[in-house]
């Protein structure tokens, strides 16, 4: 038996003071998109924005059911209007953030298992890596280089030959 170890880097930033511009602008698109979703079940608001290799910026938002298996998160439904309308530009940054009505949205989350498979699936298909950065309404910022460093193990067309 041998005993391996993953880990990444990421920045800890401590608030919007501490972001770029570009990033800022960013992070307040999905910010300001997180009041377009539609959350009446869970009341977690969820708002993503992309950066594309165009400079063009695309946002999205969550989208509940009443059967739950049929809602679908921002950031798949930000990967699939990226697709499905600029699908020969690479996206440059992915910021996600949430207001959730039900406690505080003062800290970073992070994308769900499907949602990080989903946008590492992209990172490869584009072979371009997708800044991630994670925020909520105030407080700390994460940046992550890659999608990919969210799920190191991650599932990919290889493990299917």
């Amino acid at each position: 038996m041998s005993l391996k170890q993953l880990t990444f880097e990421f920045e800890e930033l401590s608030g919007d003071g501490d972001l770029n511009l570009q990033n800022l602008e960013l992070l307040n698109k999905a910010r300001a998109i997180t009041s377009n979703a539609y959350a009446p079940y869970s009341k977690f608001f969820v708002g993503a924005a992309a950066l594309l290799s165009n400079k063009k910026i695309i946002t999205a938002t969550n989208q509940e059911n009443a059967s739950f298996p049929a809602g679908i998160c921002a950031e798949r439904v930000l990967l699939s209007a990226i697709i499905s309308q600029y699908s020969d530009n690479t996206v440059d940054a992915i910021a996600i953030t949430y207001d959730n009505k039900n406690g505080a949205s003062n800290y970073p989350i992070s994308p769900c298992g499907i949602c990080r498979q989903s946008l590492i699936e992209f990172e490869k298909r584009f072979n371009h890596p997708i800044k991630i950065i994670l925020a909520g309404k105030t407080g700390k910022i994460y940046l992550i280089n890659s999608a990919s460093d969210l799920l190191p193990l991650s599932f990919s067309s290889k493990d299917l030959l």
